[in-house]
């Protein structure tokens, strides 16, 4: 099966899996309470846990390839592939009853480097009817459930060419020394957008530059746990020929903490200057 068939059968299981979550996020009775993990500023949620064993078994009548990422062993080889399942991206908004929380999966391969490159993804925003999907050499696209059923569309960036009255999002963390470089940036650029959005998930954000919602979007901080959300915008960015790099211009990495930006390709110098 080529990667095209599989990110659409991938697309059916995240769906799937995204009405027992919105059937939890629905049913307060049935929601568990945010749990912080031993990091102190982590949050998950019960949903978390049975949502990533349902994806996890589907996918293993899919194609397993290799395993799952996170599970993965310390020397991997070139070609191999890994699943890289994440939970709730968006959990506060999940608890709060919000509707702009997405469930996501990434598939890694390592390239004749033996480094971790994601190269297919899905994104599914199951309170907003959203499904991007991803993979490489293919482009990206949104699906959007309509009256009429399922649409299904080819997603480009912005063509906005400044930072002025453009629209811009950013994202950032519970801990306060991070929060402060992300309202510091936004203290500088404002006056230049029409509109600073602080909405969420990452892997959202990333999409919505994607598809021209945003013309950009800047977190600092993203943390090992933000890998699966991180690496499944990516792969859309990158197929919708959008920019996505580290705020200092280098590439972003798996193993890491990451500075994120991303942009229409087009605001990228424009912004990152207040990124430096």
């Amino acid at each position: 099966m080529e990667l095209r068939q599989i990110a659409l059968e991938v697309a059916r299981i995240l769906q799937d899996a995204g009405k027992h979550a919105l059937n939890d996020q629905m049913n307060p009775h049935d929601m568990r309470k945010l749990e912080v993990s031993e990091d102190c500023f982590h949050f998950t949620s019960d949903t978390d846990k049975r949502l990533q064993q349902f994806i996890s078994n589907r996918l293993t009548y899919v194609n397993v390839f290799d395993g799952f990422w996170q599970l993965r062993p310390e020397q991997c080889y070139p070609g191999q592939r890994y699943w890289c399942v994440g939970g709730i991206d968006g959990v506060i908004n999940f608890a709060r009853s919000m509707p702009e929380w997405a469930i996501t999966v990434t598939l890694f391969e390592f390239n004749d480097q033996c480094s971790a490159q994601p190269i297919l993804s899905i994104v599914h925003a199951p309170a907003l009817g959203l499904t991007y999907l991803a993979v490489r050499g293919s482009g990206a696209i949104r699906i959007r459930k309509t009256p009429l059923g399922d649409k299904r569309e080819k997603i480009i960036p912005s063509t906005t060419s400044s930072l002025d009255g453009s629209v811009v999002s950013f994202g950032m963390s519970p801990v306060s020394s991070e929060s402060q470089r992300a309202l510091d940036v936004v203290a500088k650029i404002a006056g230049r957008p029409a509109d600073i959005k602080r909405v969420g998930p990452a892997s959202l954000d990333l999409c919505k530059v994607a598809d021209g919602t945003y013309d950009a979007y800047f977190e600092p901080h993203l943390h090992e746990w933000d890998v699966p959300a991180v690496s499944a915008g990516a792969v859309v960015i990158w197929e919708a020929q959008g920019h996505l790099t580290q705020w200092n211009g280098e590439s972003v990495h798996w193993r890491q903490e990451n500075d994120v930006m991303a942009t229409n390709g087009l605001i990228t110098n424009d912004l990152s200057r207040y990124l430096a």
